[in-house]
């Protein structure tokens, strides 16, 4: 064989190569879109996706904990320490009564009341942490901002106010 004796050229199989090829890229954009639709549909870089699903599950854990008034489970998520009252010493500045005040559900620290629904509106990436806006109790006024710490996995009131929309 030399340099000009070509092999014949087999339309069959560049037909099965070009199909795998599009099947291929199809079924990887499919699983992209599915990643980014079970995440919540975040508006972020897709390095952050994950952390997007792991806060939204960790939030929507904690308001239902608050909505069924379990407030000591509740008190576990938001510090990522469900075991926390095995070692009362390491509860920080954040106290279990302090926590009792801002999300019992017939407290005059609660602004928000009894907390019967929640939705989760927002999540956005701010630094090292994830701001959240969540809407409590079909509210249209002021939503609930809490940040997420994929370090620490603990929850904690956000200074900052994530913009809704008008």
């Amino acid at each position: 064989m030399t340099l000009l004796d070509a092999p014949k050229f087999d339309a069959a199989r560049a037909r099965r190569q070009r199909e795998v090829l599009w099947i291929s890229l199809g079924t990887v954009v499919a699983l992209f879109i599915g990643f980014w639709l079970v995440a919540g549909r975040p508006v972020d870089w897709p390095w952050n996706w994950l952390m997007h699903l792991q806060a939204r599950s960790t939030m929507n854990t904690f308001l239902k904990d608050v909505e069924r008034n379990d407030l000591r489970a509740a008190y576990g998520i938001w510090n990522h320490d469900p075991d926390w009252q095995k070692h009362p010493d390491r509860e920080g500045a954040y106290t279990f009564e302090r926590f009792q005040q801002d999300w019992s559900p017939n407290s005059s620290e609660n602004e928000y009341g009894s907390i019967q629904s929640h939705e989760i509106l927002a999540g956005r990436m701010s630094g090292n942490v994830l701001l959240v806006a969540i809407s409590i109790n079909g509210r249209k006024s002021k939503a609930l901002n809490l940040n997420y710490d994929p370090k620490t996995k603990q929850l904690g009131f956000s200074p900052v106010e994530l913009y809704l929309g008008p």
